[in-house]
């Protein structure tokens, strides 16, 4: 559930009608909604109540300090995957020991940045990884907490960007190699913690059956470490719950949580989980205002302000996102809809936020909200063909406060020179 709601003809944002987001904002904006964020972190946390349980919100949905911060006030840690992320998720408030630092490339800086930060797991994806954390404790004289990612080769029948779980994919160590690297740690790695077994299948699940099935190959490679002597405190289940943006029906919360519980009793661990796109993707819309409208003979196209730069998902993954009139047209304007393309003034065929949409009529001026924008929205944004980035509101009962300014032309060469 949102609070981006029509009251009457108008769509608001809690209780803030977006047109006048817009009008004093201007377009495009990314607007987010409090309410929706509270809620969604709330779900989470009522569902595992029952079960010692951390939620550490995944930064890379969207990673604007007011939202960090808006979960770091309802209790939630953080899954980071750079060190620009730890800075972020600190400067929000973060507590460094609800932080877990996943990613597949950790420099040793960023490591270094970590380990003083006191974080409270390296959720680790190579044997590499685990012997370059390890010569950097050694460094700093300190111990680091490690859970190694395992892939358990699990089909998040999801799309394959964003499947995690599989041999074929880049993330974690296949369960045989773990099995090994734990024991080796355990023997060799002096500056090393064991303390947590990781698992993440994919993004945007929306059945409960992969989840079940990576749990279920879990439990027995957990119960094989302990055998070893190794004593497994935390189960990281990273994130991957589904949201609604079409037609999809992803369980809810609740429903996830009753399998996980149940998978896992007598386990005796924390469990960890890292929603991202469950928590920030259906609190935030994103707000275009049309530029032009055009008539072809195969396709009428629909020119906006808005473009692949601002929301690169469709672009990049072909992903749908519903697209609304801020206000909606009087019933008698006839209310019949038209198939159109939404683009962009991108120069690239593929600059489009919605293919064969079907609105009401629009016009020069009219207002767009792109639906379910508000994870991996503005963290993908560009300056692709020069464009600034687009401002980003929160809505909050009534008011509504800019937490990123927009992006002005000299921010576009910030840092660069012209060599002579």
């Amino acid at each position: 559930m949102d609070y981006f709601n029509y009251k009457g003809k108008n769509l608001y944002a809690e209780e803030v009608p977006v047109s006048r987001i817009a009008k004093e904002v201007g377009t495009p904006v990314y607007i987010y909604s409090k309410r929706t964020l509270n809620r969604h972190l709330a779900a989470y946390g009522d569902a595992f109540a029952s079960v010692p349980h951390l939620i550490c919100y995944s930064v890379k949905a969207n990673s604007n300090l007011s939202v960090l911060s808006t979960f770091v006030k309802g209790g939630s840690g953080f899954d980071i995957v750079s060190g620009g992320e730890l800075f972020r998720a600190l400067k929000a408030g973060g507590d460094p020991k609800k932080i877990v630092f996943s990613g597949v490339g950790k420099r040793d800086d960023e490591i270094e940045y970590a380990l003083n930060a006191g974080i409270l797991l390296f959720n680790v994806e190579s044997g590499d990884e685990l012997r370059a954390i390890n010569r950097i404790a050694k460094r700093l004289k300190k111990k680091a907490p490690v859970s190694i990612r395992i892939n358990p080769d699990v089909d998040p029948k999801t799309h394959p960007y964003i499947s995690t779980g599989l041999k074929k994919n880049k993330f974690g160590i296949e369960t045989k190699e773990a099995f090994k690297e734990y024991i080796n740690a355990k023997a060799k790695l002096k500056n090393i913690e064991l303390l947590g077994v990781d698992c993440h299948i994919g993004s945007q699940l929306t059945e409960i059956g992969p989840f079940v099935d990576a749990v279920r190959k879990i439990k027995r490679f957990i119960k094989r470490l302990r055998k070893e002597g190794i004593d497994i405190k935390y189960l990281d289940l990273g994130g991957g719950l589904g949201i609604r943006y079409d037609t999809e029906e992803p369980p809810h919360p609740t429903e996830y949580a009753e399998a996980i519980i149940e998978e896992t009793k007598g386990l005796d661990v924390t469990l960890i989980f890292e929603p991202g796109r469950s928590m920030a993707g259906n609190a935030g819309i994103l707000v275009t205002s049309v530029t032009y409208t055009k008539k072809g003979s195969k396709k009428n196209f629909v020119i906006v302000d808005a473009a692949m730069n601002d929301l690169t998902r469709p672009a990049l993954y072909g992903a749908y996102h519903a697209i609304e009139p801020v206000r909606m047209p009087p019933v008698s304007s006839g209310g019949e809809l038209v198939k159109a393309d939404i683009v962009g003034p991108i120069c690239e065929t593929g600059d489009f936020l919605g293919q064969d949409i079907r609105i009401p009529p629009v016009k020069n001026g009219d207002l767009l909200a792109v639906k379910s924008a508000g994870a991996y929205g503005f963290t993908m944004a560009s300056n692709y063909n020069s464009r600034p980035r687009s401002a980003e509101v929160m809505a909050d009962g009534k008011e509504f406060k800019i937490i990123r300014k927009r992006e002005e032309y000299k921010d576009l060469i910030r840092g660069e020179k012209i060599v002579k």
